[in-house]
């Protein structure tokens, strides 16, 4: 109820913002996954052929914000192509993000998911990177908070079916990398080059997420906890959380090669379940 209280604040103050088309809650408050501690991620959709008045959007955040000096916003793009732009605020105690995204991008985004196309850039605060199919996971899970128009509600209508061609180009993308990471990882035992091996370690895993959540038919919208959530899916290794913290207990005791032999049987767990999903349709 005090979330809700919250959230009905900050929408009232920034609906009428020149050039915003729809307001949602996303991330682990939107999915009902959060702590205690959790973010508020709010995404701030700019309407189509308009431009976001970030001016007017700073004056009305303001007088919710714990202290208004800090009411910081980026400019549209001030973060880059994928996170776009926003500001990090604390509002009545609580984390709070603003982000930026345009309908008429997410659009175009979600139309290449559908059609089995995908990019990944490299992004600050995305280890794993950024994977455009986030904004179609982002519109899949959040929940509308302000969308007058009906913008959102358009956007989310393609997005209620997993689609099959989003799958195969993450399998596509990923599969492979999972192998071809852990063999790197092998090699630079010889050489005693721990961070190669704990980055390549981790991108496997990273990988192993993409596919799983792929099988599952789930979006991924961020490598956060991720391998966790993939535990619980019908499609996943056995004790898949279990194994993936012995990895990082291994590397951190230096035994290398028993990290390597927990990844490559995770790898083969994997082929055998890609296997009995193909043979299942």
């Amino acid at each position: 109820m005090q979330d809700d209280r919250m959230l009905a604040r900050i929408v009232a103050s920034l609906a009428e913002c020149p050039g915003l088309g729809a307001i949602a809650l996303g991330g682990s408050r939107a999915r009902g996954t959060a702590h205690a501690a959790s973010d508020y991620d709010i995404g701030v959709y700019v309407a189509p052929g308009h431009r976001l008045d970030t001016d007017a959007l700073r004056e009305a955040i303001a007088p919710l914000v714990d202290d208004p000096q800090r009411a910081e916003l980026t400019e549209v793009g001030g973060w880059g192509r994928w996170i776009v732009g926003g500001g990090w605020l604390r509002i009545a105690g609580h984390k709070v993000d603003l982000l930026y995204r345009e309908i008429d991008a997410v659009s175009r985004v979600i139309a290449d998911c559908i059609n089995g196309r995908i990019e990944i850039d490299y992004q600050p605060g995305h280890p794993h990177g950024f994977v455009s199919a986030i904004w179609m996971g982002e519109v899949a899970l959040c929940r509308v908070l302000h969308d007058p128009a009906q913008l959102l509600a358009g956007l989310k209508s393609r997005c209620s079916h997993y689609p099959r061609p989003l799958r195969d180009a993450l399998l596509g993308r990923f599969r492979w990398e999972i192998t071809f990471s852990i063999d790197n990882a092998a090699l630079a035992i010889s050489r005693g080059d721990h961070t190669h091996i704990a980055g390549c370690a981790y991108r496997a895993l990273a990988c192993l997420a993409q596919v799983l959540f792929a099988i599952n038919a789930r979006y991924l919208i961020n490598e956060k906890a991720a391998l966790a959530e993939a535990a619980s899916f019908p499609l996943t290794p056995d004790r898949l959380q279990a194994r993936v913290q012995s990895v990082w207990q291994a590397i951190g005791c230096s035994q290398f090669g028993a990290a390597i032999d927990v990844l490559k049987a995770l790898d083969a767990d994997l082929t055998q379940i890609m296997r009995q999903a193909c043979e299942s349709g």
